[in-house]
């Protein structure tokens, strides 16, 4: 019994695994071994049987947990987007973009991915929107079947990185930290991951062009009447849009200026950004519109189609990022923004009805219900777990690895890229990122950089072959046999299984390569995070005794101290903004000071009384002599340095 007692948290965390060995579902292997290794602990001593009296008021704190209700409302907002058509048009409009360029194809699963994780953040409805209407397009011209799998899985599986990113939101609040925070922290690893992406498409472009083909001129659907392609009317669209951009960016300052009427120097770098390419964006728009109505013909097929495409989810994600970043939303009001202008938008364009909403709906409960669940169980085997000092054995067991921080921090990341193999981001969320996090933060890693860290690196969950859940979802929509294409009338064959892994081992290196990255470069996720302010409490006390040494409690006050005092034996500073003065009209003498009178202020020696309102000494008469303040004589000490010379100040002044 003794051993067991001594050894419960290292036993309690062998019984969870055997309990997800044996195929029970997380959230009910959590909880069922919380309440057993409770219920054990309880008649074997360990702990109290008080353990488990607070565990009804932990989950009801789960449902009143602001932080988790962004998830339901990012999650209806991407569902919302997906149902209502958007995915589908994206990728036909940046194909038609992209696609007259080697690997255009290829590049416009990318953008599209990137598009649809800043609105949709839902990996599953990305992969199969895409590998239903680009994987067809990249086999029917010739495309490479694995870079053509590998592109598809991976731009899908972004939405684990890109902000309003689900995994996100579960970091911060595990971790118990800013979710605004932690997407600015994300922001700039996920850009660098897309740029990854866009580097091993073109560099296959360069020395493997067989592989990526151009799009032929008859694939080509938004051409001109004269057969023009239509790319300068889109480059002077996109002209425009850049210089107001920039024009808004470098006025913010008279901006806030005019409108606050007090003068602005600074802006915050985000608000620049947020602004300008709002304001470039609504500006291209309203070009495309007036266009459109009047008639003018002014934009050609290819700009209107870009525009009225691509403007409205771009907006929806200034929107939402834009407001979480400035501050000017919560994550949970930017969702829910989101949400509602997801579903506005999905009505203007009439392609949302209310069956397809309702299915929205569904899945949006679905999901949360999911989440909640496994949140709940994980809440009643952590209280158990803490009660039996389970954070103090993970601390002791992961603190004695050699090499510090860069030792921890390596052992996690092989862990968590493992154990990824069997758990997928919620699990991994809820069970080992609250044993790592006390170590993390005891050993002065970085909380936002440890949860962007950890997404990274959580991100290869879907990508490893055989156990990724974006290639199980895009074998789940390519073809698995031969099949006649609807235009080319031509035998296409199938992508194989095979085809599928080995396309996603040079994405699934890209990602490892980011993650060391971040490990080595830990700037590029908190150098745009707020510095927080440092406050050296030695210093600060250091000051306050040295301000209270020389302030005149018994010395004193400095000639030039703006916070000293004149009391006890000592004179307020000539300078002093708060002590008794030759021009104050309410100075007082306190004790044996020496405070000054004018204009009715106290001259009595020792006697300290302030004049209360409306009760003032007579005034002489104009041209009358002012009568001097009689000082009480008093032994003289000998004079201090700082004495003489504020003596020395009063007579030069008359006093």
């Amino acid at each position: 019994m003794e051993f067991i007692a001594s050894n419960y948290a290292p036993i309690m965390f062998a019984g969870l695994v055997v309990f997800l060995l044996l195929g029970f579902p997380v959230a009910f292997s959590l909880g069922a071994c919380g309440l057993l290794f409770g219920f054990i602990g309880i008649e074997l001593g360990v702990f109290p049987s008080s353990i488990l009296a607070w565990l009804p008021q932990r989950l009801l704190g789960i449902l009143a947990n602001d932080t988790l209700l962004a998830v339901p409302f990012f999650t209806l907002m991407g569902l919302v987007m997906e149902r209502s058509g958007m995915a589908e048009d994206l990728i036909e409009t940046v194909g038609q973009v992209f696609g007259p360029i080697r690997g255009g194809l290829a590049l416009a699963a990318v953008f599209v991915g990137a598009l649809l994780a800043a609105t949709t953040g839902v990996v599953a409805a990305s992969v199969i929107s895409m590998g239903l209407i680009s994987l067809p397009i990249m086999l029917r011209y010739g495309y490479d079947r694995r870079l053509a799998s590998g592109a598809i899985a991976a731009s899908g599986s972004l939405a684990q990185i890109i902000p309003p990113s689900l995994v996100l939101i579960l970091m911060a609040d595990q971790l118990n930290r800013s979710v605004g925070d932690m997407y600015k922290g994300a922001m700039m690893p996920a850009l660098m991951l897309v740029g990854c992406y866009v580097a091993w498409v073109l560099f296959l472009a360069i020395f493997k062009p067989e592989r990526v083909p151009a799009l032929p001129p008859e694939a080509r659907t938004y051409r001109e009447a004269n057969g023009s392609s239509g790319y300068p009317s889109l480059m002077v669209l996109l002209g425009l849009s850049t210089v107001v951009s920039l024009l808004l960016a470098s006025q913010m300052a008279q901006l806030h200026t005019w409108w606050s009427g007090q003068p602005v120097q600074d802006v915050p770098l985000d608000e620049k950004i947020v602004t300008a390419l709002c304001g470039g964006t609504f500006v291209a728009f309203v070009i495309a519109s007036v266009n459109r109505l009047l008639g003018l013909g002014l934009l050609s097929q290819l700009a209107e189609r870009v525009t009225f495409v691509l403007i409205p989810p771009l907006l929806l994600i200034f929107l939402v990022l834009g407001t979480i970043f400035l501050g000017i939303a919560t994550p949970t009001e930017g969702g829910a923004m989101g949400a509602m202008a997801a579903i506005v938008l999905g009505v203007l364009r009439r392609r949302l009805d209310m069956a397809l909403f309702k299915q929205a709906l569904a899945a949006s409960t679905r999901l949360t219900s999911f989440v909640m669940f496994i949140l709940i169980g994980a809440t009643t085997f952590s209280m158990v777990f803490q009660a039996a000092d389970g954070p103090l054995w993970v601390e002791h067991l992961l603190s004695a690895l050699p090499g510090g921080q860069m030792g921890f921090l390596i052992v996690v990341n092989v862990l968590v890229f493992f154990l990824a193999f069997f758990l997928d981001y919620f699990e991994l969320s809820f069970i080992v990122v609250p044993l790592l996090a006390p170590v993390a933060e005891s050993m002065g890693i970085d909380l936002i950089w440890f949860g962007v860290l950890l997404a990274m690196n959580m991100q290869t969950s879907f990508m490893h072959p055989p156990f990724g859940f974006a290639l199980f979802f895009l074998r789940s929509v390519a073809p698995d046999k031969p099949y006649v294409d609807r235009v080319t009338r031509q035998v296409v064959e199938p992508v194989t299984t095979m085809q599928i892994y080995r396309g996603a081992i040079p994405f699934l290196f890209i990602q490892l390569f980011m993650v060391g990255m971040l490990v080595a470069f830990p700037g590029l996720v908190t150098g745009r995070l707020d510095k927080p302010v440092e406050v050296d409490l030695e210093a600060a006390g250091a000051q306050m005794l040295d301000a209270l040494g020389t302030g005149g409690y018994g010395d004193g006050g400095s000639a030039n101290d703006p916070f000293s005092q004149g009391y006890g034996d000592g004179a307020g500073g000539a300078n002093d903004l708060f002590s008794p003065s030759i021009n104050d009209p309410f100075s007082q003498s306190a004790d044996t000071g020496a405070g000054q009178a004018d204009n009715g202020a106290a001259a009595d020696s020792g006697s300290g009384d302030l004049l209360l309102p409306g009760l003032q000494q007579p005034q002489p008469e104009a041209g009358a002599e002012q009568p001097r303040p009689v000082q009480a004589e008093q032994p003289q000490a000998a004079p201090s340095d700082e004495d003489a010379a504020a003596d020395a100040v009063r007579r030069a002044m008359g006093g």
